[in-house]
């Protein structure tokens, strides 16, 4: 931890990669980079979306690999802490070192909110590499408070320095975030953090009530970018914070000149997060944020309504790494469609 009274996290070279397709380059990426260190920005996470490793046909592949990016990033920053991030069964042992002995200081392990127990290994070995070990519960609005806390007791266990809530369908409502994390910081013995995503528009909304609840790290992203319709907007939620009274390291101007001078000239309209009717249904539904591109892309191909294939993965409780089942799910709608249409036609 800084000396104020949260460490901000930026996730726009990791959770922003969703939204460019994970097309950042390594020069991009640096240039980011820069311009949040010299904002005195806490951490930078970098990777590709779904992590290290996520480079690949299921999760799309990435403008270049994690050596490139960490080869770039790293040398941009200066006091800021650089953070990687590994999902079991995606990233390996081999990135973990490659991390390390390219300058990574802290390595952040998601997992699904039941499914902390596949993490001990993770945790063990990012531990022996001497890194910042932080768990990461995604889709904790799928399980109750109780739940989500015996799944972060575990992490606990394991031996990571910080867990956090993770509300990676942007599917809570600010009493959501403030039960979990309340109940985490008045059981656990190590931080707790809070990531928001922006799909019902609560994203701000729900950090200040994890704050507020006791969480002492939290993310967000340079003009909100990120999976779905974004994450917390980071220069808002610098602003916010201090307006409401915390103490904060990255500089308020500082940040939002970093959104204005190095990240918007990389984007178009089409990257931009927006609230649109597609991210309302994903975070309504509490699908995971990052499938809303592809939901997009296949209703295309299908001839369907993205709002009506993620309601059904929604009904499915489909989680992350599961993306797969887009297309088998809109698949099945469309055939089931075209079936329906062929009775009624027999009928008349």
């Amino acid at each position: 931890m800084t000396d104020a009274d949260l460490r901000l996290v930026d996730m726009t070279l990791r959770d922003g990669m969703h939204a460019v397709d994970h097309q950042f380059t390594p020069e991009q990426m640096a240039d980011v980079a820069g311009a949040l260190d010299e904002a005195e920005m806490d951490v930078v996470e970098m990777s590709h979306g779904d992590g290290m490793g996520g480079s690949s046909i299921n999760y799309g592949f990435a403008a270049a690999d994690t050596e490139e990016y960490l080869e770039a990033v790293a040398p941009a920053l200066t006091d800021t802490e650089l953070s990687v991030l590994l999902l079991p069964g995606i990233g390996t042992v081999e990135e973990l070192e490659l991390a390390a002995s390219k300058g990574a200081d802290i390595c952040r392990i998601a997992t699904h909110v039941t499914e902390a127990d596949i993490s001990q290994e993770h945790f063990e070995y990012v531990d022996e590499l001497g890194l910042e070990a932080n768990g990461l519960l995604m889709l904790s609005h799928m399980e109750p408070p109780e739940k989500v806390l015996e799944q972060a007791r575990l992490m606990e266990e394991y031996g990571a320095d910080a867990v956090y809530v993770m509300d990676s369908a942007g599917a809570m409502l600010p009493s959501d975030a403030r039960e979990r994390v309340e109940l985490l910081v008045d059981e656990l013995s190590i931080d707790v953090g809070f990531h928001a995503h922006n799909n019902l528009g609560l994203a701000i909304g729900n950090t200040l009530a994890a704050v507020d609840a006791g969480a002492v790290t939290v993310d967000g992203c340079l003009r909100g970018l990120g999976a779905g319709s974004g994450n917390a907007q980071l220069e808002v939620l610098v602003g916010t914070l201090m307006k409401a009274g915390y103490d904060v390291n990255p500089d308020f101007f500082g940040t939002m000149d970093a959104a204005e001078e190095a990240l918007l000239p990389m984007l178009d309209e089409e990257t931009m997060p927006e609230l649109d009717n597609d991210s309302l249904v994903l975070g309504y539904a509490g699908v995971y944020s990052s499938f809303l591109r592809h939901a997009r892309r296949v209703s295309d191909e299908f001839g369907l309504d993205p709002r009506d294939v993620l309601v059904e993965l929604g009904e499915m409780g489909v989680v992350g790494g599961q993306e797969d089942m887009i297309t088998d799910v809109a698949a099945r709608m469309a055939e089931e469609g075209s079936a329906a249409a062929e009775a009624s036609q027999d009928d008349d």
